[in-house]
């Protein structure tokens, strides 16, 4: 196993988070490979871990928190660390060390480009991106949100610890119609899942529906509201972890309308 920055043979299955295989994959992937185009240009870092054979088992994809909903001067952030753990498609990772490796090698890219710290996200829950994980690999808590723990570790005595951004606006409901606003940012496969599907879902409904799309890429806009990602259906949130089905979605959006 060695771990390698990314390239264009291995871009598709990168922007797919390693699942060019499912159906998830394929609906949510344009949205992501917009986001990683956009974000090239903003210091984004990605590493593959590869197999004897040169297959990706894992990946991780990092950039400066400048460009993310974390506040932190001279630190880099981590979006996410993913070791494919499915049967199918290219096969269980897992229990290889991939995740050690390729958050070992993002602390020493990170550091080699002048970073104080890095931080990263994690869920205080035993699911996907468990904070727990990270402690075990010297990070520290730095703010919590909820389930969300935001955690660091330090590289230099001057570095500060980062905060989440926190939220700052909340979407209004418009008279005489459903308004269904979607923050979209691109990173995440699951979030752009949700974007797609209330999209789609919005315009079943004609004009009782109006489909608001607040693209977070644009940094003016994830400052104004501080959500990089998320789902609203008037001003009630909906929770996109994980991502709810087209089904539902479209049953959410005719209760309201059917209020109307």
């Amino acid at each position: 196993m060695k771990v390698v920055d990314l390239t264009k043979e291995h871009e598709f299955e990168f922007v797919k988070c390693l699942e060019e295989w499912h159906d998830d994959a394929k609906e949510s992937g344009p949205r992501r490979l917009c986001w990683y185009q956009a974000m090239k240009d903003r210091g984004l870092r990605v590493k593959l871990a590869l197999d004897d054979r040169g297959v990706a088992g894992g990946m991780i994809q990092y950039g400066p928190a400048e460009n993310t909903w974390v506040e932190g001067q001279g630190l880099y952030f981590v979006y996410c660390v993913w070791v494919h753990g499915h049967k199918e498609g290219r096969g269980d990772y897992r229990g290889r060390g991939m995740g050690t490796a390729l958050i070992e090698a993002a602390e020493a890219d990170a550091r080699s480009r002048g970073a104080k710290g890095l931080a990263a996200w994690g869920i205080s829950l035993p699911f996907w991106m468990k904070a727990a994980w990270f402690k075990k690999h010297g990070y520290e808590v730095a703010d919590k949100d909820g389930v969300a723990v935001l955690l660091w570790k330090r590289f230099s005595d001057d570095a500060k610890a980062p905060r989440w951004m926190g939220q700052r606006k909340t979407p209004t409901a418009i008279p005489g119609k459903v308004a269904v606003t979607s923050f979209t940012h691109g990173w995440c496969m699951a979030q752009n899942l949700a974007y797609e599907r209330a999209k789609r879902a919005s315009a079943e409904f004609g004009d009782s529906v109006v489909f608001r799309e607040i693209d977070t890429l644009d940094m003016d806009a994830l400052r104004e509201w501080g959500v990089s990602d998320g789902l609203y259906i008037d001003d009630k949130h909906i929770n996109t972890g994980p991502p709810p089905t087209y089904k539902k979605i479209k049953r959410l959006i005719a209760k309201r309308v059917n209020k109307l």
